[in-house]
């Protein structure tokens, strides 16, 4: 594509305490194989307490392609819905702050775009971590087994998908579809790309378009970040239900049938059975799962993915239940015809226009 034809790009990048990587992340923004008076940087930041606003304010005095807003909400979504209404160009990037771009991200983005006629376009979430524990994060991130095998963390195939990790999208798709919805604290892209896909969007996953991923660098970080998204799932329920698979409920019906199961076997003895079967399937699978990574990544991490595994989906499924109680039981839940639809290989979104749910946090 010749450069005097190339989109103007704005990235958002919504950050809060993200001090430790946010230096690297922007060098890997602004060195892109992109022409640079084609592109904008919205560094949003959400009241950082750490040196991440010094930091952005100091990247925007030495480069007029960067500029810091402040989001007083704090959340991500809020962000995200600042930096559109600021952006100036015809296709926003979202990125993260524990993000690195590879350098050809935009043009891949642009190209895709170009190409596919997609709304939106993204790429393939590439884990990596520091120390014991990120390799062994980075191990399940990469496990069909571990989050559920969405596409986005996986495939090697272009396609059409119901979500991309982070997402290049055009300009009218905010006009047409309207912004992040804010009393999503988290979940607000799965919400976001359900009501696109339901307007008649297409989002397309390119492995062409690369970056690398930073996960959480301690266990117990990662087991925090996987019980909140779990809880968010259920508010994205209420609102948008169709946005979610069924992979996003697997983790809380293994939870509840164990629960459940466990609750009743000192008095019905089919339930004893229950539970010694799927405890004894689960076990099998989740050993399974941990040596085939550790094969891949090395024989020391397996200690650790024993552990991490069926802590991953335990923490996954209790954040559900957790979610329940806060936000209630969503309708779809209830409803026959949508559990069915769970089941479908490819669900198609009702047409924009139909009744969301209501839920108080």
């Amino acid at each position: 594509m010749p450069e005097e034809s190339r989109p103007f790009v704005s990235v958002v990048l919504p950050v809060r305490n993200e001090g430790r990587r946010l230096a690297r992340c922007l060098e890997a923004v602004l060195s892109q194989a992109y022409p640079k008076d084609c592109m904008e940087v919205l560094v949003v930041d959400g009241l950082s307490g750490d040196g991440t606003r010094q930091l952005a304010e100091e990247y925007a005095r030495r480069d007029a392609r960067v500029r810091f807003i402040e989001n007083p909400a704090k959340v991500t979504p809020a962000a995200l819905n600042i930096g559109i209404r600021e952006a100036k160009g015809e296709v926003l990037v979202r990125v993260d702050g524990h993000t690195l771009l590879e350098p050809d991200y935009f043009t891949r983005c642009v190209e895709a775009l170009e190409r596919t006629g997609a709304s939106c376009v993204g790429g393939l979430m590439r884990a990596t971590g520091e120390g014991y524990w990120g390799k062994v994060v980075t191990l399940v991130h990469s496990s069909r087994f571990g989050l559920g095998g969405g596409r986005f963390h996986l495939s090697q195939k272009e396609g059409e998908v119901d979500t991309v990790y982070l997402g290049a999208y055009r300009r009218e798709v905010f006009q047409k579809v309207g912004l992040f919805n804010e009393r999503l604290v988290r979940n607000q892209d799965i919400e976001f790309n359900g009501r696109l896909r339901a307007a008649g969007g297409r989002i397309v996953l390119s492995p062409a378009i690369r970056s690398l991923y930073y996960v959480r660098g301690s266990l117990g970080a990662f087991l925090g970040q996987n019980f909140r998204n779990g809880q968010w799932n259920v508010a994205v329920l209420h609102e948008t239900p169709w946005a979610l698979s069924l992979r996003h409920l697997v983790p809380f019906l293994f939870v509840s049938t164990v629960g459940l199961s466990l609750a009743l076997s000192p008095w019905v003895w089919p339930a004893r059975v229950l539970l010694g079967s799927v405890l004894l399937l689960y076990g099998l699978l989740a050993l399974g799962a941990a040596i085939w990574s550790a094969v891949r990544g090395g024989a020391r991490y397996l200690p650790g993915l024993v552990i991490t595994f069926p802590a991953l989906h335990l923490a996954y499924g209790l954040g559900f239940a957790a979610g329940l109680l806060r936000f209630g039981v969503p309708r779809a839940l209830v409803t026959p015809t949508f559990l069915l639809s769970l089941l479908q290989p490819r669900r198609h979104p009702p047409k924009a226009g139909g009744r969301r749910g209501a839920w108080s946090s």
